[in-house]
């Protein structure tokens, strides 16, 4: 009997040997599947990073070329990623960019509108900061209301309304816990007169609004006309590390 029992015990530990090893095989080959699937992913991302650098590069030589007044390099790299993610999106729908650099000072035209089909700078301008984001330098932003703060980061143009400034032009704040409350905040495009060349002579520094991006009076007009109605408008700063926070849903 101890005969019949031995062979049994051998099929039996060569069975678990056998079911063993299969499980060790398909755990490995899990293991290999998901370090390819993290190597192609790290690859495509690497080739996608590489396309986008290439792509920008191109993009801002041509700026270059015009031999006119550029964004910073930094400024319009991120400006450029979140364009493309919110076109992608279907957030905006121009193609049109709108860059506001807040680390310039005041006194120096801080506002490009870039037309990327044509790769053209259509405006250059002074554009106002809030008056509790600082005095020249624009230094501390805010998505409160009532900070009377500028805020940063990515925003969608909406519509056209008549206020106490006149013509004026609707945003929507595209970062959560960024910018997102700037419709509600009434933070607006429009028209002052404290921002001209005028005011700085006699004041050594643009005027302030309450925390809207406010543009000359004679520009006004012609800006809002054109980036109205899901544009890319992109306000940078440094201390703002990341183009895109995370987008409201």
């Amino acid at each position: 009997m101890t005969y019949k029992i031995l062979p049994l015990l051998a099929f039996a530990f060569l069975s678990v040997s056998t079911s063993t090893n299969a499980v060790k095989e398909t755990s490995e080959n899990k293991i290999e599947t998901v370090t390819e699937k993290t190597q192609l992913y790290a690859s495509n991302t690497k080739s996608a990073e590489a396309s986008f650098e290439s792509k920008a590069e191109s993009i801002y030589k041509d700026l270059k070329s015009l031999n006119t007044t550029i964004p910073q390099a930094e400024s319009f790299k991120n400006a450029l990623k979140g364009f493309y993610l919110l076109k992608e999106k279907g957030l905006i729908k121009k193609d049109i960019i709108t860059i506001i650099d807040f680390s310039i000072s005041s006194n120096k035209k801080r506002l490009w509108v870039i037309d990327m089909v044509t790769k053209k700078v259509l405006y250059n301008s002074l554009v106002a900061h809030g008056r509790n984001s600082g005095n020249e330098f624009a230094t501390s932003f805010s998505n409160v209301g009532e900070s009377f703060k500028s805020s940063l980061g990515f925003f969608a143009t909406g519509e056209i309304y008549v206020g106490k400034h006149g013509k004026s032009l609707r945003l929507d704040g595209l970062e959560k816990n960024v910018n997102d409350n700037a419709r509600s905040r009434a933070v607006v495009i429009h028209g002052a007169d404290y921002v001209s060349e005028s005011f700085i002579k006699n004041n050594s520094r643009l005027g302030r609004s309450l925390g809207c991006p406010a543009l000359p009076q004679g520009l006004t007009n012609e800006i809002i006309n054109l980036i109205k109605d899901k544009s890319c408008l992109y306000i940078y700063h440094p201390s703002k590390t990341q183009p895109i926070a995370a987008l409201v849903s």
